[in-house]
């Protein structure tokens, strides 16, 4: 029997007061908080360095481009390896990443490819790291309480939306970039130690589950992603990360460009586009885990594409605000209910698979949407680049959603 909205609500709520999922959750914010001041920090130094739009874009393509070699062979290692060392190695390199920027920064040495340099290192360690990440929640909930754990999951990365750029609005009128960089890399340590004591030891493959075939690693694959529901997610994810991931990344260019503004309007755009995110991933808290989530993840993410064709066409500053809060929410509702479809139905052994191919969908095409715009936004400008990109996004998920697929 579903529950209704506030027994949902109370429930979800409740996972935060147990001992491993609530540490698990802290140490996160902590986490993605310094991460958010870094991503406030980069882009106005690479401005203030000179690079282009095309360097703005190159820099968040090469941040996402490795996902799509790497992704899938860190879902193999989600799925084989120890998720404790796969987390704590890569994320003590990514770590190494802003306290390089700090050195550069302090020697006066630091340029926009080196910056991009780093961020392809940043989008290396991720692609490969990330799918053991992303299969935390699921370790340590019950199956019944995926949904609700990965939308809490998505709460603290939409709080940490807003406090970050607080936090860097803060830091870079007093310190300058080099403190959020530095905050960055202090981060990385609360999270790094938590994962380590919270997962089990050992491969993550249930020991009565079917001898894996060590000469196809991926032989799961193939049907995760011709099940049909499953397919829409993905694809549903894929188009909207394509089409209207580039906002926030491009944001800064808007902000400067058509408003006149500075960091302190940017860092205000994202906070508002946090704003946005933690309420769609609250309300899904709310939401009765027998709810259609590949309904939801389709109908908000035309609404996401709608809004960047607001986004591109107002005049003032505070309804571009307004428009980013609906597009977090869009964003967030979006993401996180094709992520709970898809965890939520791949077999426990091939979940590392599954999150990949959904880290694929979701940061592939971010990466590819963040270097296609880029050229569009040098050769159009900003509006024309964006409205375009709106307009098409629609046209993508009617054309996804012209035929409902059920479970």
């Amino acid at each position: 029997m579903p529950y209704p909205p506030e027994s949902a609500l109370s429930e979800s709520l409740r996972l935060l007061r147990t001992r491993r999922f609530g540490t698990f959750w802290f140490a996160s914010l902590l986490s993605s908080v310094g991460t958010w001041a870094q991503q406030v920090a980069q882009p106005w130094l690479l401005l203030s360095l000179g690079a282009s739009s095309v360097l703005l874009g190159l820099d968040a393509f090469a941040m996402s481009a490795p996902v799509w070699l790497l992704t899938l062979a860190g879902g193999v290692l989600a799925d084989r390896a120890d998720r404790r060392l796969v987390i704590a190695g890569f994320q003590s390199v990514q770590m190494l990443c802003p306290i390089a920027i700090v050195v550069l920064l302090l020697t006066g040495a630091v340029q926009p490819w080196m910056i991009i340099a780093l961020s392809l290192i940043v989008g290396i360690t991720d692609a490969l790291s990330m799918p053991s990440f992303s299969s935390i929640v699921p370790s340590i909930v019950e199956r019944r309480q995926i949904g609700a754990g990965l939308a809490l999951n998505s709460t603290q990365f939409n709080i940490s939306r807003i406090g970050g750029p607080a936090l860097a609005g803060v830091l870079m009128a007093s310190v300058g970039a080099i403190g959020c960089f530095a905050v960055s890399a202090i981060s990385y340590l609360p999270f790094i130690g938590v994962a380590v004591w919270i997962l089990p030891r050992g491969r993550a493959t249930s020991p009565d589950a079917a001898p894996a075939d060590p000469l196809h690693p991926l032989q799961g694959l193939g049907a995760l992603a011709h099940t049909p529901l499953l397919r829409n997610a993905l694809q549903t994810t894929f188009c909207s990360s394509l089409l209207c991931g580039p906002l926030m990344t491009f944001c800064p260019v808007l902000i400067r460009n058509a408003f006149q503004g500075g960091a302190g309007q940017f860092s205000l755009a994202v906070s508002a586009f946090g704003c946005g995110g933690l309420l769609g991933a609250v309300s899904l808290l709310a939401i009765s885990a027998q709810r259609d989530r590949s309904l939801l993840s389709g109908w908000f993410a035309a609404l996401f594409g709608l809004t960047l064709v607001a986004a591109a066409l107002v005049s003032w500053f505070w309804v571009l605000v307004g428009l980013l809060v609906v597009a977090g929410v869009a964003m967030s509702v979006t993401n996180t209910a094709a992520n709970t479809l898809i965890q939520t139905a791949a077999p426990a052994p091939l979940r590392g698979q599954a999150v990949s191919l959904y880290m694929l969908a979701m940061r592939g095409g971010m990466a590819l949407g963040s270097v296609l715009t880029g050229f569009s936004v040098h050769l159009l400008g900003i509006r024309p680049a964006l409205l375009f990109n709106g307009l098409l996004a629609i046209a993508a998920q009617v054309f996804i959603s012209r035929r409902p697929v059920r479970a």
